[in-house]
C-alpha cells in the first residue's frame, strides 16, 4: 500500500469512527430517554460536544494501523472512537477544573447547564455550580463509554486486553498530569522546564499521541520494536506539540488559532516559556504581570516583548524542535516501515509549522 493509499484509507476509516460514535450516542440517548427526560437531554448535550472535532486521536490510530498493514477497518474504528470519547471526557473535566464555560467560542457542557440554570432564575454562583456538577457527570459518562467502545472492538482476547491496558495507562497518566498541573497553581515560584515538560507529557502527550499510535500498532499485530518506536515517536512529538501550543497561547495569531493570546498570561499558566524567562533578569519586569487577572492588552504586549528580549521565546522554540528531532529519530531506531514513516513525517512538519 502506498502512502497516498494509506491516507485515503485513513480518511475513509475516520468516517467509520463517526459511525461508531453515532451508534454509541443513539443507543445511549434511547436508554436515557427511558429513565428521565433530563437524562436524555444530557446525552444530547454530550453528543454535541463530541461532534465537530478534528478527530486527531482517531487519525493517529488509523495512521499507525493502516501504515502497518491492518485491514479490519471496523475494529480500528472502534479503537479510534474510544480515544475520541476519552478526549471528550478529559476536556469536559478539564473545563470544570479551569472553571471554563466556553470552548471554541460556544458554551461547553458546564456553560450550557449554567445558562439553563441562570435562565431559570438561579443566581450566577448557584448556576455555575450546577453547570459544573452536570459536566462532572457528563465527563464520567464519556470516560466509561470510552472503555465500553474499546471493549467492543472485534479482535482476539489477548489483543483486546492489551488495548484496554493502553487505554487505562493513558487515563492513569493524564490524571497524574492534571494533578501536577493543578499543584503548579499553588507554587509561589515557577517550576523548572523539566517539571513542566513532564507534566505536559503525562497530561496530554500520552493520550493524544503515544497511546493512540501504540494502539493502532498493537491492533495491526506489529512487532514489539515497532510498537515501542511509534510510542516513543508519539511521546516526543506530543511534547513538541504542547510546547508549540503554549507558544501560540502567547504569540499566536488569534484569528488562525481561535485562541486568545492574553488568557494564558492572565492565568499565569506555567509553561516552558515562563520557566525559561523566570531565570533571566527580564523576569523582574514582568513577574507582577504574569497571573494578573485584569491584565490589559498593553501590559500583555510588555510581557511578550520581555519574553522575546530574555531569549525565552527562542529557547522554547528550540526545545520544541529538539523534541521533534527525537520523535523522528525514534522511527529510525525502531525499524518502522518506510510507508508509515512517510505518513508520520508530515505530522512533525505540521507541529513545527504552527509557529513559523
Amino acid at each position: 500500500m502506498t502512502a497516498n493509499n494509506i491516507a485515503d484509507a485513513t480518511t475513509q476509516s475516520l468516517a467509520r469512527v463517526d459511525d461508531v460514535l453515532e451508534r454509541f450516542f443513539s443507543l445511549s440517548t434511547t436508554r436515557a430517554a427511558a429513565l428521565a427526560p433530563a437524562y436524555e437531554a444530557l446525552w444530547k448535550t454530550l453528543r454535541s460536544n463530541t461532534n465537530g472535532g478534528k478527530r486527531f486521536r482517531p487519525r493517529m490510530v488509523m495512521t499507525a494501523y493502516e501504515g502497518l498493514g491492518g485491514e479490519d477497518a471496523e475494529a480500528a474504528a472502534h479503537v479510534g472512537a474510544s480515544f475520541e470519547l476519552l478526549h471528550t471526557a478529559l476536556i469536559v473535566h478539564d473545563d470544570v477544573i479551569d472553571r471554563d464555560f466556553v470552548r471554541r467560542g460556544i458554551p461547553n457542557v458546564s456553560g450550557s447547564y449554567r445558562d439553563i440554570a441562570h435562565t431559570a432564575g438561579l443566581s450566577i454562583p448557584t448556576a455555575e455550580h450546577r453547570g459544573m456538577s452536570v459536566a462532572v457527570i457528563a465527563g464520567d459518562l464519556a470516560l466509561t463509554g470510552s472503555f465500553r467502545i474499546m471493549g467492543l472492538a472485534e479482535t482476539d482476547a489477548a489483543t483486546r486486553a492489551r488495548l484496554l491496558d493502553i487505554l487505562d495507562d493513558a487515563v492513569f497518566a493524564s490524571a497524574a498530569g492534571e494533578l501536577i498541573d493543578v499543584d503548579f497553581s499553588l507554587y509561589s515560584g515557577v517550576p523548572s522546564v523539566e517539571e513542566i515538560v513532564d507534566m505536559e507529557r503525562l497530561k496530554t502527550a500520552v493520550y493524544s499521541f503515544e497511546a493512540p499510535l501504540q494502539a493502532g500498532a498493537v491492533l495491526a499485530g506489529a512487532a514489539e520494536s515497532v510498537i515501542t518506536a511509534v510510542g516513543e515517536f508519539g511521546r516526543n512529538i506530543g511534547i513538541a506539540y504542547q510546547i508549540v501550543d503554549d507558544l501560540l497561547g502567547v504569540f499566536g495569531d488569534e484569528h488562525a488559532t481561535g485562541k486568545t493570546t492574553i488568557g494564558d498570561i492572565r492565568e499565569g499558566k506555567r509553561t516552558a516559556l515562563i520557566a525559561y524567562a523566570s531565570n533571566r533578569p527580564e523576569w523582574s519586569k514582568i513577574s507582577h504581570l504574569v497571573g494578573k487577572s485584569n491584565l490589559s492588552p498593553a501590559e500583555a504586549q510588555v510581557v511578550r516583548s520581555e519574553l522575546e528580549a530574555s531569549g525565552a521565546k527562542e529557547r522554547t522554540e528550540r526545545l520544541a524542535g529538539d523534541y521533534a528531532d527525537r520523535a523522528v529519530a525514534a522511527l529510525t531506531r525502531g525499524k518502522v516501515p518506510q510507508r508509515l514513516i512517510d505518513e508520520l513525517t508530515p505530522v512533525v512538519a505540521a507541529v513545527l509549522e504552527r509557529v513559523r
